[in-house]
């Protein structure tokens, strides 16, 4: 399957040059991550929950914006069409 991530332009070249590294590709090394940190049972100190402030400002989102679409959230904060 294919999809679109963004990275830290020095987190991308170091997981290219730690790929080349190691003879394999960056989707290789990026499944081989995903699967350690999905592995990894998680910390009690890792459950707590964080109470989020509520906006009395009013308003709500603009028109045409999809809530469960992350990247074209991202593109229009960023200013992208």
């Amino acid at each position: 399957m294919r999809t679109t991530v963004r990275l830290d332009d020095q987190l991308l070249a170091r997981a290219r040059s730690e790929a080349a590294r190691r003879g394999a590709t960056l989707t290789s090394l990026i499944e081989e991550g995903l699967q350690l940190v999905l592995r990894r049972p998680k910390r009690p100190s890792e459950k707590e929950f964080v109470t989020l402030p509520e906006c009395s400002a009013g308003g709500g989102t603009l028109p045409g914006v999809d809530l469960d679409d992350g990247a074209a959230i991202l593109d229009r904060m960023e200013g992208r069409p």
